[in-house]
């Protein structure tokens, strides 16, 4: 068997994250949201019992405040999260689902099941079982 470098193993892993990208972009485009909008829409729905505050979304996001902020009001004038007072504290806004981004939400995790089952199915479940081991192996926090 041939050995293969750690490097053209990173070099495959990228390519394989990059092809994955790529299909998720086309798979959002009937929604006009980049994956970074749809990662904001499921931290809005599950952080804080689905009403985060501005902060809370920008740390989960790991992003600035500011930035927060800039997708938060794009999502808002599309209808999609709508912003509202804390109840404990005056000066804080969170933020929460509307009608709207809930069913937008559900629909596009619909598509992103099937890009992801698409993309995967070539590998049969010992595949399956055997990459997940191995990425699970190399994604625990003593290696990253």
């Amino acid at each position: 068997m041939t050995e293969v470098s750690p490097e053209q193993l990173r070099d495959l892993v990228m390519s394989t994250s990059r092809a994955l990208r790529r299909r998720w972009f086309t798979a959002l485009e009937p929604w006009g949201l980049s994956p970074h909008e749809f990662r904001a829409l499921r931290v809005i729905d599950h952080e804080c019992g689905g009403r985060p505050r501005l902060g809370d979304v920008a740390k989960a996001l790991r992003i600035a405040p500011r930035s927060a902020t800039e997708v938060v009001d794009r999502l808002q004038k599309r209808d999609l999260v709508e912003r509202v007072a804390d109840g404990v504290d005056r000066r804080a806004v969170c933020v929460r689902l509307t009608a709207t981004g809930r069913e937008l939400l559900a629909d596009m995790a619909v598509a992103r099941d099937a890009q992801a089952a698409d993309f995967f199915g070539d590998l049969d479940d010992a595949d399956r079982a055997q990459l997940r081991r191995i990425l699970d192996k190399l994604t625990t926090d003593d290696n990253c």
